[in-house]
């Protein structure tokens, strides 16, 4: 029975494995077009290009303990005039591939504009 069950364990790991090298358990940059440049201290920005945009918006680079809603509120200069759904939905239209929650310190980002 330990035998069947080492066995087992054995073929998980070797699917798990293949399955992170085939297709891969991180989202998919093929839609995005991640642009880095050196800034004059020498640090490296990121930004991330996404040609297809329908909705109004704005670029700002996420700085220490932002979140999507306060760099939105922070640009209107007010609370939010949408639902936080729709705010996140919007988000990941216009930076397919990015979850809102796991936004990363430094890197330039598309925000909805909802100041009209």
């Amino acid at each position: 029975m330990k035998n069947f069950v080492g066995v087992l364990i054995a073929v998980l790991v070797i699917y798990v494995i293949y399955f992170d090298l085939t297709v891969g358990t991180l989202p998919s940059l093929a839609n995005q077009h991640v642009e880095k440049s050196v800034n004059q201290h020498g640090e490296i920005n990121e930004a991330i290009q996404n040609p297809k945009m329908t909705l109004p918006y704005f670029d700002a680079k996420v700085e220490p303990g932002q979140t999507v809603i306060s760099v939105v509120e922070h640009q209107l200069g007010k609370s939010l005039p949408v639902s936080i759904s729709d705010l996140i939905n919007d988000f990941k239209k216009l930076n397919e591939g990015q979850s809102p929650e796991k936004i990363k310190i430094g890197v330039t980002y598309h925000f909805p504009d909802y100041s009209n």
